[in-house]
């Protein structure tokens, strides 16, 4: 009893947002989320202080899970971001520096925690059903008869993470190659409800980013096909494979557990290899022409495979089999010791040797019902290289949620600012009815409007990192940057195009510096001009949920009062 240790008491912290330590932490996070936000984002090194592997990144998915923080406060508004980016890719600092901004204004207003929280939800309703009415002026409808959309948003995504150091023209080049790798997994002609199909990203350090391809089908490594003839490109149509995900070594082990009763003089690996042999015996019979096993694969067998013409292929590994087995209907033989049933062979369409660098692979082509696909992704290093890959990833899952909504919203800060214009003049039209939902007072609606306001412009305002200012039309409510040396006095003079593009400046505009006061106005709709198209767009579906959870999280934390932490 000597050796047990008293208990110490939990820690209980009052009202954390009056806590200096966690306020200057929570102002630290936004500072270092909105350096990294949109194109001219700045990059971040993350490693721990005894050294290792150093993290280059601008991506809130490969940011927030490597900062650490000792407050669950802070751990607790990260792990909502997260959860959000897990689920739809993109926006997460969007989401995390709105969030950020709302705590932030809320604490400066002087509201009290539930006035504000009231306020918030109410201005999120206003915000999200002007974003799903038919005619909201930030909205872009998809059409999937042209791709030209879809390329913008895609080059919108890809072109925000400069991590990945790339041109225009490479930028522009990833982006069609991400919408051709979407279209490929949509199925065609499938009656009934439908699955999408998967790509398989491969990487190729050292190449050429123009050098990355999109392949129908499926590219596995294949170092030993020297018995191949290649002018033939293997178009055995169609041709006959069987998949194995037992292991094929002839191992005593591999025959699972138990305990085995061996005669004397018996050779267990030379009745092993029998059993093999008697494989290959029978898929010679059956024609088959293609051999993968998951696993290793003896070299005896091996050797008896390609003396009949048969492609072999080992260690194709785990990730790949599922991937396999969709695209030839194949189903995996985990046993060597009965025949192969009919049904577990597969088909491919034809076979080609692919010579990429150094690396040979087999692309075994799909079947016209199929929606497999394989991207090969390269670039010139490695934390290029593996920043791109993430990001097309998550590119490749928000053009799939397109499907389920067809639209996306103007980039470049557009949206924020025309959503402010929006919310402020719109909350101050049935004023009394709505302080009697509420139920608070005038001053109150017009403290929580502005923060509200002022949060969702200083998202769009984080998109300038070189001194420039960040100003708004108060016609259309679009975003507009001007380069530091234009004055005040000279504002109206200075041309170019807004943020998402749509709109091209001009001498009689006027424009008001964002966080700044004034007059509420209705955005007028901008002409739908089809010759005219957005340059810079966002994904809808993400960007709807985010704002809703950054305004949620928002509320979740003015809403703790106490955080009791266990210190045994």
């Amino acid at each position: 009893m000597s050796r047990l240790v008293k208990k110490s008491p939990s820690l209980c912290t009052d009202l954390p947002l009056d806590n200096s330590d966690i306020c200057t932490k929570l102002y630290l996070l936004r500072q270092l989320l909105k350096s990294c936000f949109g194109p001219t984002g700045r990059l971040k090194q993350v490693h721990n202080n005894i050294g290792g592997h150093v993290l280059t990144t601008s991506s809130s998915s490969v940011l927030l899970p490597a900062i650490t923080s000792s407050h669950s406060f802070i751990n607790l508004i990260k792990t909502s971001i997260l959860n959000h980016v897990s689920r739809f890719s993109d926006c997460g600092l969007f989401a995390a520096i709105l969030c950020l901004s709302l705590i932030e204004q809320a604490k400066q207003s002087g509201l009290s925690c539930n006035v504000a929280i009231r306020l918030n939800n109410y201005l999120l309703g206003l915000c999200t059903g002007y974003l799903q009415q038919d005619d909201c002026g930030c909205k872009v409808k998809l059409d999937f008869c042209s791709s030209h959309n879809l390329i913008t948003l895609a080059c919108s995504i890809i072109s925000s993470k400069p991590a990945c150091v790339l041109t225009e023209s490479e930028a522009l080049h990833i982006s069609k190659l991400a919408v051709q790798a979407f279209l490929l997994t949509v199925p065609c002609h499938c009656p009934g409800e439908v699955s999408l199909g998967k790509t398989v990203t491969i990487s190729f350090e050292g190449h050429p980013v123009l050098n990355s391809a999109v392949f129908p089908g499926l590219l596995v490594e294949a170092p030993d096909v020297s018995g191949i003839d290649e002018s033939e490109n293997l178009r055995l149509n169609p041709l006959r494979m069987v998949l194995f995900s037992a292991s094929l070594a002839g191992d005593l082990s591999e025959l699972g557990d138990g305990t085995f009763d061996v005669h004397t003089g018996v050779d267990t690996d030379l009745q092993i290899l029998d059993q093999l042999l008697e494989l290959v015996k029978q898929v010679v019979e059956d024609e088959v022409k293609l051999f993968v096993c998951q696993k290793v694969i003896h070299p005896v067998v091996q050797q008896h495979l390609k003396s009949h013409g048969i492609i072999v292929i080992e260690r194709l590994g785990i990730p790949l089999m599922e991937t396999l087995t969709q695209l030839t209907g194949a189903q995996p033989v985990a046993t060597l010791h009965t025949t192969i049933p009919a049904k577990a062979y597969g088909e491919v369409r034809d076979l080609r040797i692919i010579h990429f660098g150094s690396r040979t692979m087999l692309h075994l082509h799909p079947p016209p019902e199929s929606s497999i696909c394989t991207m090969i992704i390269c670039h010139r290093n490695e934390t290029m290289l593996s920043e791109l890959k993430v990001v097309f990833q998550k590119t490749e899952h928000v053009l799939r949620l397109t499907l389920r909504e067809p639209s996306a919203l103007l980039g470049g800060g557009c949206t924020e600012t025309h959503l402010a214009a929006y919310v402020r003049h719109k909350s101050m039209q049935e004023v009394p009815e709505t302080l009697a939902a509420l139920g608070c007072s005038q001053t109150e609606l017009l403290l929580g409007v502005g923060g509200f306001c002022r949060s969702l412009e200083s998202v769009a305002a984080a998109l300038e990192h070189d001194g420039g200012n960040s100003l708004m039309d108060v016609t259309h409510a679009h975003h507009w940057i001007h380069p530091a040396d234009v004055t005040k006095e000279h504002v109206d003079e200075s041309l170019g195009f807004c943020g998402c593009g749509l709109m091209e400046g001009c001498p009689d505009q006027r424009r008001t510096y964002l966080n700044t006061n004034y007059a509420p106005f209705s955005p007028a709709p901008l002409s739908r001009d089809t010759t005219v198209q957005p340059r810079v767009l966002d994904s809808f579906t993400a960007k709807l949920n985010a704002l809703q959870v950054a305004v949620e999280t928002a509320n979740l934390a003015l809403d703790v009062r106490y955080l009791i932490q266990d210190m045994n």
